[in-house]
C-alpha cells in the first residue's frame, strides 16, 4: 500500500519548520506584519503532517528512514 502523504520532512527540519513558523506568526500578532503573519501556520502545519507537498513536487526528502 503506498502512502498518500509519504514522510518527507526529518527532525531537523521539523524544529526549523516550528522556529520559521512562530516568528512569522509572532510577527504577525506582535509586529509590523499584521495579516502577513498567517502564512506562519504552513510551516507549522507542514510539521504536525510530517510531510510537505511543496518538498514532494521537487522530490527533496529530508527524513531519514527508520527499520
Amino acid at each position: 500500500k503506498e502512502d498518500v502523504m509519504p514522510q518527507n520532512v526529518g527532525d531537523i527540519d521539523k524544529w526549523l519548520r516550528i522556529i520559521a513558523g512562530l516568528l512569522i506568526l509572532g510577527l504577525g500578532v506582535f509586529g509590523p506584519l499584521g495579516w502577513w503573519g498567517v502564512p506562519g501556520i504552513v510551516p507549522l502545519a507542514t510539521r504536525l503532517m510530517g510531510s510537505c507537498p511543496a518538498c514532494s513536487l521537487i522530490g527533496m526528502n529530508t527524513c531519514q528512514r527508520r527499520m
